[in-house]
């Protein structure tokens, strides 16, 4: 994780889950907490952070509570531009590690 981000967003939780978010577009708590190997409580506590300040925007998915970026404010338009400039920068290792996994379910009856 970059530091330098660290600094602008305040800590490392915080920018996982921005970085993940622009990677994936949505996402949810525990998938977040496991893709990074960190506690759930830490993720919940930035996403409901961002939320209330008016960054993320939430929906429920059946007992799921999934968030996704609130673009209707310009200035969240600009920080996923940053994302975005950040993500491409990542080293290889960390794009296969955090940001390339498989969203969708295998095909039913596939080996």
């Amino acid at each position: 994780m970059d530091p330098v981000l660290e600094a602008i967003f305040g800590n490392r939780s915080a920018v996982q889950v921005l970085l993940f978010l622009e990677a994936y577009g949505s996402g949810y708590a525990s998938r977040i907490a496991t893709t990074y190997e960190v506690p759930v409580m830490a993720i919940q506590r930035q996403l409901r952070r961002l939320e209330t300040n008016g960054v993320l925007l939430s929906r429920t998915v059946g007992k799921t509570r999934v968030f996704e970026f609130n673009m209707r404010i310009p200035t969240v338009r600009n920080l996923r531009q940053l994302l975005s400039a950040e993500l491409e920068q990542l080293p290889d290792a960390d794009i296969k590690r955090y940001y390339r996994q498989r969203q969708r379910p295998r095909r039913t009856g596939k080996q």
